[in-house]
């Protein structure tokens, strides 16, 4: 006897142009991300799927939900978390890395050792790895550190990013991008199929939910910032307003670092670069 064959599912009709020019607005509102008109097919496949998910008939009735709700709610903050780019890895940009091992954090604990005080903040972090191996690179390198007032921060907008960097658990294939393998064994424990970082590296690291499109909370100056890799979603007007956010956290002598395709030439003079090795740091340029 021959299997019943399994029903399709129904073709989502397209999205309107006015419903993408909509979407591309409270995208770019909420998060800073600017969705490109090329890529629209990408955003339609995510928000198809969070339709379904949330039982809606198709993906404009999602959105009419939406325009409806005078209040920010949960449903906003899934499809923001839908259309968001996440990639990311442990230790990425092994150049960024060794600058920081080698010579940015030790000029900064020289710098900071009277008052024995350094902030960190990683924005943008997605799930995660990025402020985990930042953590894991003190630890291992700078152990002195842990008697210091230490606040490592990471940030996000998506919820569902920020819950999965609390919770610590990364997949087989997330903890083989770019962790060495002597680090999974010493900081990481097995859960399941998974990977379950260790509790004196989760305790390290802080997670918030922070806008780089909008005013920034309360933060405490920061010595270290990572602004990696994400300048390049955003307009040219929010890469600056970002970088101006940034400017006004960053002690004087602090630190930021870019992804390897991003510079704030032709959009922030208050920063300028140095090579380390074959890492670009930023620093704020000395008053006048």
């Amino acid at each position: 006897m021959n299997a019943t064959p399994r029903p399709r599912r129904r073709r989502e009709p397209a999205l309107l142009a006015s419903e993408i020019v909509w979407l591309r607005r409270l995208l770019k509102r909420r998060s800073g991300v600017v969705l490109d008109p090329d890529k629209s097919y990408l955003a339609e496949m995510r928000l198809a799927t969070l339709a379904h998910a949330e039982g809606f008939g198709s993906m404009a009735a999602l959105l009419d939900s939406l325009r409806t709700e005078e209040e920010w709610g949960l449903l906003h903050r899934k499809v923001i978390d839908a259309m968001m780019i996440t990639e990311t890895s442990f230790f990425r940009d092994v150049h960024t890395f060794h600058a920081l091992r080698t010579t940015i954090l030790p000029e900064l604990i020289a710098r900071r050792a009277a008052e024995r005080t350094l902030h960190i903040w990683c924005a943008a972090c997605a799930s995660g790895q990025e402020p985990y191996s930042v953590a894991m690179l003190i630890r291992d390198q700078f152990p002195a550190l842990m008697n210091w007032n230490l606040r490592l921060i990471g940030s996000d907008v998506s919820e569902t990013m920020l819950a999965r960097a609390r919770a610590g658990v990364y997949s087989q294939l997330e903890v083989n991008r770019g962790l060495p393998a002597p680090l999974l064994l010493r900081h990481f424990e097995r859960s399941g199929d998974d990977w379950r970082l260790r509790d004196p590296i989760r305790r390290m690291v802080e997670f918030r939910d922070i806008n780089l499109a909008a005013t920034l909370p309360a933060l405490p100056p920061m010595d270290l910032v990572l602004l990696r890799n994400v300048l390049i979603y955003f307009d040219g007007f929010t890469r600056r307003a970002a970088l101006e956010s940034v400017a006004r956290c960053l002690r004087p002598d602090g630190t930021l670092l870019l992804g390897g395709g991003e510079a704030t030439v032709n959009l922030d003079r208050a920063f300028e670069s140095a090579a380390i090795g074959r890492a670009v740091t930023y620093r704020l340029r000395p008053a006048a």
